[in-house]
């Protein structure tokens, strides 16, 4: 017989479940705001590459994106992960846009952070569409001159900024194609431009903030594609994936995929707009170019 007051066997164990299952939601939700916005993941992998010459097998590219610099990201955070990613000694390095969050206030510190990143075949990036302070895929421009101020500023710290343009680099004088290209929700993408005086026998690399500007690099050659604009979502909440991602976006969440003639890699991020990551950590991307013949 249940003693006066004790709850029954049924409602004891009801309680029990909802007991953890709040407990085990609090601590997602403390680790998601505390822990996760800047524990940075170090990523490694290969991707093949078709007609790769030998002397470029095995060049290694870092690639980090998305700092959204600004008073709301730890201080020293973004310059650590700029600093492991150069500890890595990479033959190259890509950064794939967002450095500043909203609005020119953050424009020369942000620039500042990647003043000591060094490769040997160069350090390239492309702006994102916080850098041409475009906020939705058809937001019109707060600071018209702002895309401009971000370059010069990543110029001024040696970062060279491709913007509807492309650069051909080389070790051991086999040759390598760099290629930038404006973001998409500016409307100043123009991928013609940036191949107009390419070799279409030489192998490339395409910098792109948004995924979905594969759709229209479907009619060049681009070997690997690296983007980053998603944050992976930047919650992936199990049962229910990333929660504030659109359909269309959700295609490329985050990762690497392959496509017809390449592959693409979406970078996570380092920084991030609002302090909540869970299931989609920050990411240093180390990846290795090989020949599609041997893989």
């Amino acid at each position: 017989m249940t003693a006066p007051g004790t709850p029954a066997p049924r409602a004891g164990a009801l309680v029990g479940r909802v007991a953890r299952l709040v407990g085990r939601t609090w601590a997602r939700l403390g680790y998601a705001r505390h822990v996760e916005p800047t524990y940075l993941a170090v990523n490694r992998f290969e991707v093949p590459v078709r007609g790769l010459p030998p002397a470029l097998d095995g060049l290694r590219i870092a690639h980090l994106s998305d700092f959204h610099h600004g008073p709301h990201i730890p201080a020293g955070y973004l310059e650590d992960a700029v600093a492991r990613a150069g500890a890595e000694n990479p033959d190259l390095v890509a950064l794939t846009g967002d450095y500043i969050d909203r609005g020119p206030d953050h424009v020369r510190t942000a620039a500042h952070i990647f003043r000591g990143l060094r490769a040997p075949l160069g350090v390239f990036a492309v702006l994102g569409n916080h850098d041409f302070s475009v906020h939705t895929a058809r937001g019109r421009r707060k600071h018209p001159d702002l895309d401009r101020r971000v370059t010069d500023a990543l110029d001024s710290a040696g970062v060279t900024v491709l913007r509807n343009r492309a650069v051909r680099v080389a070790r051991a004088d086999a040759g390598l194609i760099v290629a930038g290209i404006d973001d998409l929700w500016s409307g100043d993408s123009d991928p013609a431009a940036a191949f107009r005086d390419c070799c279409a026998a030489t192998p490339r690399v395409v910098l792109a903030h948004n995924p979905q500007s594969v759709d229209q690099l479907a009619a060049h050659r681009a070997d690997l594609i690296l983007s980053g604009h998603t944050h992976g979502g930047q919650i992936n909440w199990p049962g229910l994936g990333p929660l504030f991602l659109a359909r269309g976006a959700r295609r490329w969440s985050a990762g690497l995929y392959p496509l017809d003639v390449g592959h693409l890699y979406v970078n996570t991020g380092v920084g991030f707009g609002w302090r909540f990551r869970f299931n989609v950590r920050p990411e240093l991307a180390l990846i290795t170019l090989r020949p599609a013949e041997l893989v």
